[in-house]
């Protein structure tokens, strides 16, 4: 929680006034502690700490939704775990990185925060014995795709007495036909992103693509209704929806057309038996996926979850929960004192009305708990230990170059023998 601009073994040993790394770096790598166990606390703390946070608030009545996602942190080389050239949505583009997939439990109304994580790893890598021992892969971990990462997380929290009333996710998700299905035998209901070419079988047992399927039902205006996916810092997200029938009286298509620039994207839903089905409950699953987004935006800037610079697999999945953790307090700090710190004066009602003399404060959020709580811990660090430091890094960098050095005369040596 600290305001460091990078948060590494280095950076992390000298603010706590360690004289050199070996501690920060021991605890991810050889430190012996359960690693999905301290997950499960994290979990726990965080689910806990959003349900009193909505019972004083009143807001017990909201929904909760599961949110799958993945984010991903370009890497140099290839020793780091899990490495490869991928697309990553971190940087828009396919590129040399690694991917986690997360859980982030929302409540609605109320916060949210990341609560499970699984890193993905690439066949190759588990089929090549010596890479997976330089890689400290475990020696029973299989290949698993996204979606089954997906449920080996919702497992975890489902054992753990979470059941959201929703699984929402985007089409990495909602194309998984075993991810879909593991939902519905445990009567779980979702909300998933397809893609426009996923098949589906209407009511009159017609089979039709979602592209299709819109372009021939939904072609009248009046099949359309805007309404809110809900509010978000600048107001409410108006979207046009409409809904179509399957031949499973509880699946259904939703779909959701953007006001201005008509692009569609497209809900496959399931709704067990004895659990309500409307559009309306449908579109406010839908609209409560973003905040895993907004988990990633946080565990990155305030809490370095894209800065690891580990390259096992224990040592990134032990930063990933740290990083879980510290984002846990603050949101659910930011949760408990949401009513207490929100003094904004009332929204506007005419886009004429003049501005309210005194605007009022937005409630504390997760960012500015963090700045706080950093300024109460951190203190100034002695003289000697920045000078120290100082010299300890001219040192490693030093040591660093000339092993750099002599690797190349070797390169060099052999290139000048095959020439």
């Amino acid at each position: 929680m600290s305001e460091l601009p990078e948060r590494n073994g280095w950076s992390i040993a000298r603010h706590c006034g360690d004289t050199t790394p070996d501690r920060t770096q021991r605890l991810l790598n050889h430190a012996v502690w359960d690693t999905l166990a301290a997950m499960g606390v994290v979990r726990r703390f965080a689910v806990a700490g959003l349900e009193e946070a909505a019972r004083r608030g009143r807001r017990r009545r909201g929904l909760v939704i599961g949110a799958i996602d993945e984010t991903g942190q370009e890497k140099a080389g290839e020793a780091t775990c899990g490495v490869k050239r991928q697309y990553l949505g971190c940087a828009g583009q396919v590129a040399n990185g690694i991917n986690t997939v997360h859980l982030s439990y929302v409540r609605e109304k109320t916060g949210h925060a990341l609560i499970g994580a699984r890193q993905w790893i690439p066949r190759e890598h588990l089929e090549d014995p010596v890479k997976s021992l330089v890689m400290g892969l475990p020696l029973d971990l299989s290949f698993r795709t996204k979606g089954q990462l997906a449920i080996d997380i919702s497992t975890d929290a489902a054992a753990g007495g979470i059941r959201p009333d929703f699984y929402c996710g985007d089409e990495v998700y909602g194309s998984c036909t075993e991810l879909r299905e593991h939902f519905e035998a445990s009567g779980q209901a979702y909300v998933l992103r397809v893609p426009s070419n996923f098949m589906l079988t209407l009511a009159a047992g017609t089979k039709m693509t979602c592209a299709e399927a819109v372009a021939a039902l939904l072609r009248h205006p009046r099949r359309w209704e805007v309404r809110s996916a809900g509010s978000g810092s600048k107001g409410e997200r108006w979207y046009a929806w409409a809904w179509l029938a399957t031949a499973s009286p509880r699946h259904c298509l939703l779909v959701r057309r953007h006001l201005k620039t008509g692009e569609l994207a497209f809900h496959y839903c399931f709704v067990p038996d004895g659990q309500l089905l409307t559009k309306t409950r449908l579109i406010r699953a839908a609209g409560l996926r973003w905040p895993v987004e907004e988990d990633f935006e946080f565990g990155k800037d305030c809490f370095g979850l894209d800065q690891c610079q580990a390259r096992l697999y224990t040592a990134i999945l032990r930063h990933a929960v740290l990083v879980m953790a510290a984002l846990a307090i603050c949101a659910v700090t930011a949760a408990l004192l949401r009513d207490r710190t929100d003094t904004q004066a009332p929204p506007p009602v005419r886009p004429d009305q003049p501005p309210p003399p005194d605007p009022g404060l937005i409630p504390l959020t997760i960012p500015e708990i963090k700045r706080m709580l950093a300024a109460l811990t951190t203190r100034p660090p002695p003289r000697w230990l920045v000078i120290h430091w100082d010299a300890w890094t001219r040192r490693h960098q030093a040591r660093s170059r000339w092993f750099h050095k002599r690797a190349r005369l070797a390169r060099d040596a052999g290139i000048a023998l095959v020439s």
